[in-house]
């Protein structure tokens, strides 16, 4: 029992122990014991009575347990709990933050609490700390803002989940390419236990932990083991003479003349009698290599290229995240490409009178963008093969449509989701694009801003003026449809040599080949121009 006060007195949150001990005597006894080993009903029994004494919530526990010559020195709790307090995301289930808390160590450290990089999004492995809001020393409540980190999709805030004192900032501000699950923080329940994290460093085996929970363990490669052979024995072997043809005959001037200029005179070919060299040939040959260095110097200068000016920009966590997914999308994704001219005529004009009626009633102006998002929201429903992604067992077809906006901002690409586009009018879509649009340059999207969707529009036509482009699909969709801008061009009039002037605008489709076949893709731009070109249909 000696053990179980140690543990006791060493934390403030186990506040039932009384009950605890008065009336689980017998267990608590029979974990304790030195020289025990525990068992699965041993531990299934300790954590019934840890949830009904101490009020713990009921999520993912492990006890820990090390004997140092049959005497217990270590007992910890580890979990791993969603998020619950990020202020961007309560609930969220792809969010996770990791902490440990240890009660005891052999080191003699207080009790304390390890905070991991937490996991924000699907696909984010590593992240980066912005800036601490929160510096060591101060003291911290459930809800407080700790800390904010850059994700590979947006910058999001990071609340602290109990009451206690930040003890240790392990990564500090700008701190990059930090693994999830890796410590970067550790926060103590006393003000008077902070000094003693003034050296605490986090220990292999959590490094370790975070690195293997990031990255796919790599086989073991197999050692094969090669015969050892004997060493054959060594014999002498005899050398042979030089042969008298191999010499080398000059005269004592010429071998003079070669030491002094370093001349090989094995690379000389003698003209006096039986083939000597004499100094003739020395001179002969020093003209020679002088004639080939001056006629070299020249082209070596002339092949040396002026020094570059450069500035050498680090990548952003979202540019490489942005990176890393477009050249999985080109190199994975059979894409090909449908390219359509529409006539904007009608849809100017239906433009013209609804902005009329939004300025009378105080609303936001409609742009060409949120009739082109509404537009491909109706063709999805009436095409919803190209609302689909490609797995590899089945094709996913999605009911809702949710349709993906590319913004561009300062940071980088931003893709914000328009939910359920079908279902909404042309004005409750124009808001919520400016909305997202202008969270997105603040570089302040939640995770809910962007997730979630089904297919995506590029209008590089309306900002940049670009005729027609070929966008690259934002996987796992299966269909991206970029937008060119409107212009004027001439077509036959109704009668023989009438001529009027039209408005088109070129779309192009790509589309995932394993999952929407050419015919449907041009069946989505038959209905998708239907609806640009008779724009009262989509108000129907």
């Amino acid at each position: 029992m000696a053990y179980a006060s140690h543990i006791i007195n060493h934390s403030k949150k186990l506040r039932n122990v009384p009950n605890f001990l008065r009336h689980e005597h017998s267990i608590l006894v029979r974990w304790f014991s030195n020289g025990t080993q525990p068992s699965i009903g041993k531990r299934d029994d300790i954590r019934k009575i840890h949830r009904r004494h101490c009020n713990v919530p009921s999520e993912r526990e492990t006890v820990t347990r090390s004997a140092t010559n049959g005497a217990m020195s270590k007992f910890g709790v580890q979990k791993r709990n969603p998020i619950a307090g990020l202020a961007f995301n309560q609930g969220l289930s792809s969010s996770q933050v990791y902490m440990r808390r240890g009660f005891s160590s052999n080191s003699g450290l207080p009790p304390h609490q390890e905070i991991g990089m937490p996991s924000l999004s699907p696909t984010m492995t590593e992240g980066n700390i912005a800036r601490w809001l929160k510096k060591e020393g101060d003291k911290v409540a459930p809800g407080e803002v700790l800390c904010e980190v850059e994700t590979d999709k947006a910058t999001v805030e990071m609340e602290s989940m109990e009451d206690g004192y930040l003890a240790k900032i392990i990564h500090g501000d700008g701190s990059k390419e930090i693994k999830v699950g890796e410590v970067i923080a550790v926060t103590v329940e006393e003000e008077g236990d902070i000094a003693k994290f003034k050296d605490y460093k986090p220990s292999a085996s959590d490094a370790n932990t975070a690195s293997g929970s990031s990255a796919p363990a790599t086989p073991k490669k197999e050692v094969v083991e090669e015969p050892v052979s004997s060493p054959e024995p060594k014999t002498s072997k005899p050398t042979v003479a030089t042969p008298a043809e191999d010499r080398v005959f000059s005269s004592p001037l010429a071998r003079k003349l070669a030491e002094e200029q370093k001349v090989p005179l094995s690379s000389i070919k003698g003209t006096g009698p039986n083939g000597t060299i004499v100094k003739a040939d020395i001179e002969e040959y020093l003209a020679s290599r002088g004639k080939e260095v001056s006629a070299a110097a020249p082209s070596a200068k002339a092949g040396t290229p002026a020094a570059l000016d450069y500035t050498d920009i680090p990548h952003s966590q979202i540019r490489k995240i942005t990176a890393s997914r477009l050249l999985f999308s080109k190199q994975t994704i059979p894409h090909y490409y449908l390219t359509v001219d529409t006539c904007v005529d009608k849809l100017m004009d239906l433009r013209s009178q609804l902005n009329s009626l939004q300025e009378v009633s105080g609303g936001k102006r409609i742009s060409v963008n949120d009739l082109v998002i509404k537009a491909a929201a109706l063709a999805l429903r009436k095409v919803p093969q190209c609302n689909s992604s490609w797995t590899d067992d089945y094709i996913r077809q999605y009911r809702n449509i949710n349709i993906n906006v590319a913004v561009q901002t300062d940071n980088g690409l931003f893709v914000p989701v328009i939910k359920d586009a079908d279902k909404k009018g042309l004005s409750r879509i124009g808001e919520e694009v400016k909305q997202l649009a202008q969270k997105a340059k603040e570089n302040s999207l939640k995770p809910e801003d962007y997730e979630g969707g089904t297919f995506t529009v590029s209008n590089l036509g309306g900002p940049f003026g670009i005729k027609q482009f070929c966008a690259i699909i934002n996987p796992p969709q299966a269909g991206i449809l970029a937008v060119g801008s409107a212009e004027k061009r001439v077509v036959p009039g109704s009668g023989p040599e009438q001529f009027e002037f039209a408005s088109f605008m070129s779309v192009t489709l790509s589309c995932d080949h394993r999952v929407i076949d050419g015919a449907i893709g041009a069946e989505w731009l038959k209905a998708f121009k239907g609806y640009i070109e008779n724009p009262e249909s989509m108000l129907l």
